[in-house]
């Protein structure tokens, strides 16, 4: 079964052009794990540091992923767990002792500033790359901030809070019927496989070391059960397997997974800890060597989601994740590293390569042989591609809204029709005093308005009041008087004062109108005293008798006294 085949220089084809869609934020590189941690998220910057000066930009859509929220990230994981990440920091995290062994935070999972806002930019990511290849905007995404496959349900593990691979899966499973996962981390994907053990619409495939190396899980036989028993695959290898090993091993084992179960998306962790020389892996990867897998994924031409991972040796992580990203756009990235701002990481070479070591290979053809048939053997099971069920459902009745209120005659009634309503943009809780009064009718004044409020409403309802006592006092209407000798009368506007006294002195009788001065005004002479209403009621137009020059001279002296 197991045939070693030769490696040779990668190839790509210039001509073939795919839609990537890069996803980076700039923050990420400002998080860091504590002084002597090994995960160092300063990575992720220096490797886009190299994409941006290589040029790859200009081939890829470049996007900031808005960061998953709380509701997004408990998608998968627990609320009281989510809830936990939110609120603790550094400053608080003595008040979190019991959580802190629930969810397992410690020492390979340190709590430090910005532990959520880190998550959500892991997170939001993933989906968001996933939600682009959903509406087929891109052929590829790209989140080398996310990867982090060993966070559980509400656990934290193996450095990771947040398993943004998961959250991204869920997001393809709302339109793929079938989700192939490969990992090439130097450790198990224990998270996500945990995550899909029991369902046929996710094949887990993982590459990593077995045998006393975190997390102790991914043995052969772990294959998954009840529906999705057959559907986790788990090819666990030993200290040192190099480039040709390696390609021996992945590409006749993807071949079959793709062949019989014909995913319709892919979801590759392109981890670097596999790499030789990592602080913490221990197998003898090239750069090449680990390159390979992702192109030759590629090739399927099925949409597929790359995410970053593992790497503990900075400068290799960043080299390699560039020169994937380059060949992901059909491009083969020279050897010689443009200079960008972290140049003086990369010598004393230089160079954008990943060079084996001597490391002895302990994998032996006898044991990938017996691995290869077994896995294979169990694949037989999964030739018929499993697929989501399908019902039909009817389309909804037209609704064509309540015909019977649509007539004019119903729109055109007091309050309008149910539609007419449905329509309205001012909603019917908002109260507004100008469009609720019907034209003519007067504002009944509130003991709650303030004074100068109280007294507008006053003036508007002919009612002044006397600055000297303090006293309300009707309104005073200003008309024309008419001649005794003649019938023919003249107006007058309102706001106008006869102070001719000469006028005063002649006899007539005047005519009261309804009219309201906007401001108190105060008339003399005989037109202002037979304006004056009693009892403060309004003038209905009737004939006032006419004064005695005595009756005339005291409203004078009451005028004056007025002023």
């Amino acid at each position: 079964m197991y045939v070693q085949l030769p490696f040779d220089e990668l190839k790509v084809d210039p001509t073939q052009k795919k839609r990537i869609a890069y996803f980076y934020d700039a923050d990420i590189g400002n998080y860091a794990y504590g002084a002597g941690h090994p995960m160092k998220p300063h990575r992720i910057r220096m490797a886009h540091s190299l994409i941006m000066n290589y040029g790859l930009y200009k081939k890829m859509e470049i996007y900031r992923a808005k960061p998953a929220t709380k509701q997004e990230m408990c998608q998968f994981h627990t609320d009281e767990y989510i809830d936990f990440l939110s609120r603790v920091s550094p400053d608080n995290l003595d008040m979190f002792g019991k959580e802190q062994i629930k969810f397992n935070v410690g020492d390979d999972c340190p709590v430090f500033d910005g532990l959520f806002e880190y998550c959500g930019i892991s997170g939001g990511g993933s989906m968001e790359g996933a939600a682009r290849l959903n509406r087929g905007k891109c052929d590829i995404a790209i989140n080398y901030a996310g990867g982090l496959h060993h966070a559980k349900k509400s656990e934290a593990s193996g450095f990771c809070y947040l398993n943004d691979i998961v959250l991204g899966i869920i997001e393809l499973l709302r339109y793929h019927p079938r989700v192939l996962y490969i990992d090439i981390d130097v450790h198990h994907g224990d998270g996500v496989e945990e995550a899909f053990y029991t369902t046929d619409r996710v094949m887990t495939c993982s590459f990593h070391k077995y045998g006393e190396f975190f997390p102790g899980t991914g043995e052969l036989r772990d294959i998954g059960v009840g529906k999705g028993k057959y559907y986790s695959v788990n090819v666990p290898l030993r200290d040192g397997i190099d480039d040709a090993t390696y390609k021996s091993v992945f590409e006749p084992l993807i071949s079959k997974i793709i062949e019989w179960y014909q995913p319709s998306a892919i979801v590759l962790q392109c981890g670097g800890d596999s790499l030789s020389g990592d602080r913490l892996g221990c197998f003898n990867l090239s750069m090449s060597g680990h390159a390979n897998c992702i192109n030759y994924v590629k090739s399927f031409n099925i949409p597929m989601m790359v995410v970053g991972g593992g790497g503990y040796t900075m400068r290799n992580v960043a080299r390699t994740w560039a020169f994937e990203s380059g060949l992901l756009n059909n491009v083969i990235l020279p050897a010689e590293l443009p200079y960008n701002e972290y140049y003086e990481y990369y010598g004393p070479d230089y160079k954008l390569d990943v060079r084996p070591s001597n490391m002895y290979n302990t994998n032996s053809p006898e044991f990938l042989n017996k691995i290869l048939t077994s896995i294979i053997t169990n694949l037989e099971n999964t030739k018929h591609a499993p697929s989501v069920q399908m019902n039909y459902v009817p389309n909804d009745a037209e609704d064509l809204g309540d015909e019977d209120e649509d007539t004019k005659e119903a729109i055109d009634t007091k309050g309008g029709s149910q539609q007419a309503r449905d329509e309205q943009i001012v909603p019917d809780n908002e109260f507004y005093d100008e469009e609720d009064k019907d034209e003519g009718e007067t504002m009944i004044t509130d003991n709650s308005k303030t004074p100068e409020t109280q007294e507008e409403a006053a003036a508007s309802n002919g009612v002044i009041k006397s600055e000297s006592n303090g006293t309300e006092a009707p309104a005073v209407s200003v008309s024309a008087g008419t001649n005794s000798t003649s019938n023919e009368s003249t107006e007058t506007p309102a706001t106008s004062v006869a102070a001719d006294s000469a006028a005063a002195e002649s006899e007539f009788v005047p005519v009261v109108e309804s009219i309201t001065a906007p401001a108190p005004t105060v008339a003399s002479s005989s037109e202002g005293a037979g304006a004056v209403e009693a009892d403060g009621e309004k003038a209905s137009g009737e004939v006032v008798p006419e004064l005695t020059k005595e009756e005339i001279a005291e409203i004078e002296e009451l005028n004056k006294d007025v002023d």
